[in-house]
């Protein structure tokens, strides 16, 4: 049996390959990773070091685009319910690696989703049919991220920076059309240079379209359902209004 292994950039795909190759060995093995191109640069730095510790063959492929690129060209600003960005830099562009170079006969595919994901677990093994899906970290013994976090410092690997920045995925350069609130109140916080290029190029598109569209949606007073811009999320942090730190929001590129 083969195993493509959906590297990410992050622990728990690191986790779900340890675990692969922890029960099958390294031969057959295929860490295939989807550069959007508008990754962490710390993530090129984390990527190889994983992947050599895990063992197997590391496989990047690239549509070319990165996400705001696609935004332009579908003529559509992602947000947290429609993710055109996703689909077209990582899951079709997996799907057609997959379909020319594994044969569902032998190769089964394996992601990173954990045992706290629920209904991702069903939804990818539709998605992925007819090749069999493994979601080792949904197996026995259950283990939490910092676990993993834990692990990788253990085998001698300095975990990505954004995770030591607080932000709960190393996807993006800690930017996602799903992430929330607190997420881009952090990503203003940490690194303000990369926040002011993502409110910029809202607003772009925002006139390129004609439409008051934002990836934001206010969550309460007045404006509640209401798209909030990026602009509006800095002014009203720089402004001492609260926001909901809380909404971090979600990462679901492969799965």
């Amino acid at each position: 049996m083969n195993y493509v292994v959906m590297t990410s950039g992050g622990v728990t795909s690191w986790g779900a390959g340890k675990r692969i190759v922890a029960e099958h060995g390294i031969d057959g093995v295929t860490l295939l990773f989807a550069d959007t191109r508008m990754e962490d640069e710390d993530l090129y730095r984390f990527l190889p070091e994983a992947a050599a510790n895990i063992g197997g063959s590391l496989t990047t492929i690239a549509d070319g685009r990165d996400p705001w690129q696609v935004f332009f060209d579908e003529r559509f600003l992602g947000n947290s319910r429609a993710d055109p960005c996703s689909k077209i830099l990582k899951r079709e562009l997996l799907r057609r690696w997959v379909e020319k170079h594994c044969n569902p006969a032998d190769t089964t595919i394996v992601l990173g989703l954990d045992w706290t994901e629920g209904v991702r677990l069903d939804t990818n093994r539709s998605r992925w049919a007819p090749w069999p899906v493994r979601f080792p970290l949904a197996e026995r013994p259950y283990r939490a991220k910092h676990y993993w976090l834990d692990q990788l410092r253990a085998e001698g690997i300095q975990p990505p920076r954004l995770y030591a920045m607080g932000f709960p995925h190393n996807n993006c350069g800690g930017f996602c059309i799903k992430a929330g609130q607190g997420n881009f109140a952090k990503l203003l916080e940490a690194m303000p240079e990369r926040y002011a290029y993502h409110e910029r190029r809202e607003q772009e598109i925002r006139e390129f379209l004609g439409r008051d569209v934002a990836i934001l949606t206010h969550r309460s007073g007045p404006k509640q359902g209401q798209p909030m811009t990026l602009r509006e999320l800095r002014e009203r942090r720089q402004a001492g209004q609260p926001c909901d730190l809380f909404d971090l929001g979600g990462c679901g590129c492969v799965a």
